[in-house]
């Protein structure tokens, strides 16, 4: 006979923890995690707004996760990250509460072929990325005033891809090395999970019981995934980062 807790079976947590933990192994190597969480939340049985919120409360455990052990190994200096963490915060803020008052259909469909390009991007990435960042380039104030805002806007409006889109701006406007983008990414990622989590709180639609035990598997799985970025470097992180933006470009072409 199956234990219950809240309606739903010890065997669907299981299954949801098990889920979390490989969905918080890829994210913290190349983002995407979601692809792999919001399907099974809404297999589960919840509702999409159910889905969506519970899965933005156990992606902040792994990019939380993912943020603790980069900056705990030098990768990052939070100290340096306040504007860039706080723009992001108020773009993730701006975004989720207006994601009922806007039609994100449009900007929706444009997503893929930017993840595409991304993905280009990725591929070409050694011969491509010290030319573009020798000619285009922001200071630490202007990354933050335009990449943190917006693309913490778009994280809180729709979402999908936006790992890539950090690292790519890392890569390209900053020049910062493909371990370091990631490691700058994940502490962005989580900041923009976290404002909006704030705002979700405030919906109803969080089933608590489960993204804490997502949560818990995020955790872990971003702290391996953590680790093998560090380790492995960009031999890992490129070829993971192609899959995962063709992978979300194609769920999204399906979707619409």
């Amino acid at each position: 006979m199956d234990v219950v807790f809240f309606d739903i079976s010890i065997w669907i947590y299981l299954a949801l923890f098990g889920a979390a933990f490989f969905a918080g192994v890829i994210d913290a190597i190349a983002g995407g995690g979601g692809l792999i969480t919001v399907p099974v939340l809404l297999a589960a049985g919840l509702s999409p707004a159910e889905a969506l919120a519970t899965n933005k409360l156990q992606g902040c455990a792994g990019t939380v996760s993912a943020s603790y052990h980069f900056v705990k190994k030098g990768q990052v200096k939070l100290a340096d990250m306040w504007l860039p963490i706080a723009m992001t915060a108020v773009g993730a803020v701006c975004g989720t509460l207006l994601v009922s008052y806007l039609d994100s259909s449009l900007l929706l469909k444009a997503v893929p072929i930017i993840l595409i390009a991304v993905a280009i991007f990725f591929f070409f990435l050694p011969k491509v990325q010290p030319y573009i960042a020798s000619k285009f380039s922001l200071t630490h104030v202007q990354f933050a005033l335009l990449i943190g805002t917006t693309i913490g806007f778009y994280d809180g409006l729709i979402g999908p891809g936006t790992g890539a889109f950090f690292s790519t701006a890392y890569l390209c406007l900053m020049g910062l090395t493909v371990v370091s983008a990631t490691a700058h990414t994940k502490v962005l990622n989580a900041t923009s999970n976290l404002a909006s989590l704030a705002v979700f709180a405030f919906s109803g639609h969080i089933i608590w019981a489960l993204g804490i035990v997502m949560g818990m598997g995020q955790w872990v799985g971003a702290q391996i995934g953590s680790r093998l970025v560090i380790t492995k470097g960009a031999k890992l992180i490129r070829p993971m980062v192609i899959i995962m933006c063709l992978a979300i470009s194609i769920k999204l072409l399906l979707d619409n």
